[in-house]
Formats: C-alpha cells, structure tokens, sequence
C-alpha cells in the first residue's frame, strides 16, 4: 500500500471518530473537522517515513507497529488537549486503534493470510 493510499485510510477511519470526540468542544464545526484532519496529518508521515525506517528492519514489524502506533496515540492525544478536547487519550486510542485495526486487516486479507 502506498502512503497516500495509506493516510486516505487513515483519515476515512479517524475524522469521524473525531468528529464524535470533539462535538463538545466549543470549535465550531470547521475547526473540529479541521482538528480531525489535522491529528493524523501530524502523526501520519512520521510512523510512515521515518519511525518505519528507523525500526522495522532492526526491532522487526510488531515491535515498530507497537511503538509507531503508542507514539501515535500519545501525540495525537496531546494534540487534541491542544484544543481543549475532553477525554483526550480516549478518543486517540479509540481512532488510532480502529485504524491500525482496519490497516491490519486489510493487510491479513491482501497477503492471504485470511480468506486466502
């Protein structure tokens, strides 16, 4: 999968999440959308260009996707605190989760590792 492909996915998955996470904030809804997108435009190219570089050769592909997506996570949660956002890390883990889940799954399903 190609970065792009990769960060459109992540986006579909996440700005809605966002969105929900972000409703009782005092943002009108373009900043929220905004916020949403801008979450995972922060985080995104780094655990793809350089975090993957940095790690996935040397610690192996769970021990790199465990702290690109820890990284993610806290990040993006201390993004959203930025903006006052309530339950920060709740709603990061719960959009970076749902992500990294989506991506593992299609993954597993592109590979042939399930319904191969």
């Amino acid at each position: 999968m190609t970065w792009g492909t990769a960060f459109l996915l992540t986006q579909l998955v996440e700005m809605p999440i966002y969105a929900i996470g972000t409703r009782d904030s005092e943002l009108s809804v373009p900043w929220r959308v905004a916020v949403a997108f801008g979450a995972s435009a922060l985080t995104h190219p780094i655990v793809w260009f350089v975090l993957r570089d940095l790690l996935e050769q040397r610690l192996g592909f769970w021990a790199y996707f465990a702290i690109a997506e820890t990284f993610a996570v806290l990040v993006e949660a201390l993004y959203l605190r930025w903006f006052e956002i309530r339950r920060a890390l709740l709603w990061s883990l719960v959009a970076n989760g749902t992500s990294a889940s989506v991506g593992l799954l299609l993954w597993a399903v592109r590979s042939g590792k399930i319904l191969g």
